[in-house]
């Protein structure tokens, strides 16, 4: 410590330094090299059109347009002029999905048609009951006549005997004697005949039997197929030739006839069976069937009586 105070360039930091300010000095400072943050860049093109107009930036842009002002050059807003396809003062359009269009009620095409034809079918039922209701004011127990060009059934001279069964459309059977009448039977008309001491029944095996029934509308040859089916079903059967009859009255249009033979079970034994199936066909397409079947061992007795009660028959077309 000498009391003296030190001389150097740097002088007392803790001292007041008198002079000049620094800043006020003539001196220049160094430069610092321009920066390329404050060079000037121009603006990007628009993006909603214009020639030479410029996009969202900062300051305004050259010349009247979108980029003038506080308009969408000016970034400060959205765009309120434009020269794009949608129109004067509109701004871009919305990136969202519109809301899905509400539909109404439609009916589908293929209802249409079936709709009209319910209507059609509709109406023809109305006009067909107005026209078969006739006149309420009419005698309710008049019968209707048959309609134009159906035939009728022909009239016959014949007179049936008191004992004889009438089956249908004027035809009748005169059962032979000692023949039953099987009265469990609803389709036309069918006598038969038991063994002695057998009670007639449904379940009762009789040994012959006749049946004479009919039909309309029918061919005489489909019927007796029909009927010999039936007849030997589930038996071993050998059946004839259809053959064609001479028809015996004028108002006959077809007769045929068949004849077979088979073996059938009865009570468990194998019985030997004969039978024959006749048609005949009406003019006015009644058709009439004659069945016949018997067991051979009384076959004798059987035929004879057949032909009688087929005379019968025949006699009433």
């Amino acid at each position: 410590m000498s009391g003296k105070r030190d001389k150097g360039t740097g002088g007392n930091p803790w001292v007041n330094q008198t002079g000049p300010d620094p800043d006020e000095t003539d001196e220049p400072e160094d430069q610092l090299p321009p920066s390329p943050w404050d060079l000037e860049v121009a603006p990007p093109p628009s993006p909603w059109g214009g020639d030479g107009a410029p996009g969202p930036g900062p300051g305004p842009g050259p010349g009247p347009g979108p980029g003038s002002g506080s308009g969408a050059g000016s970034g400060s807003g959205p765009a309120t002029q434009t020269s794009s396809a949608w129109g004067d003062k509109v701004g871009p359009p919305s990136m969202r999905r519109p809301p899905p269009e509400k539909k109404g009620f439609s009916v589908p095409p293929l209802l249409i048609p079936i709709g009209a034809g319910v209507l059609v079918v509709a109406l023809v039922a109305i006009v067909l009951v107005a026209l078969s209701g006739g006149d309420k004011k009419a005698d309710p127990g008049q019968s209707p006549s048959p309609p134009a060009g159906t035939p009728t059934a022909p009239q016959s001279s014949y007179q049936p005997p008191p004992n004889a069964l009438p089956v249908g459309f004027g035809v009748s059977l005169v059962p032979a004697q000692g023949w039953a009448v099987v009265t469990w039977e609803k389709l036309g008309k069918q006598v038969a005949v038991y063994p002695p001491g057998v009670t007639p029944s449904p379940s009762a095996q009789a040994r012959t039997f006749f049946w004479v029934r009919q039909k309309q509308n029918v061919t005489a040859n489909a019927y007796l197929l029909g009927i010999v089916e039936g007849e030997t079903e589930n038996e071993v059967a050998q059946l004839g030739n259809v053959r064609n009859l001479p028809c015996p009255k004028d108002v006959l249009v077809e007769c045929v006839a068949i004849d077979y033979t088979s073996t059938a079970k009865m009570n468990g034994e194998d019985v030997q069976v004969k039978g024959s199936v006749e048609v005949y066909r009406r003019k006015d397409n009644v058709v009439t069937a004659l069945d016949f079947r018997t067991r051979v061992d009384f076959a004798q007795k059987a035929d004879a009586d057949a032909a009688i009660m087929k005379k019968s028959v025949i006699d009433s077309l």
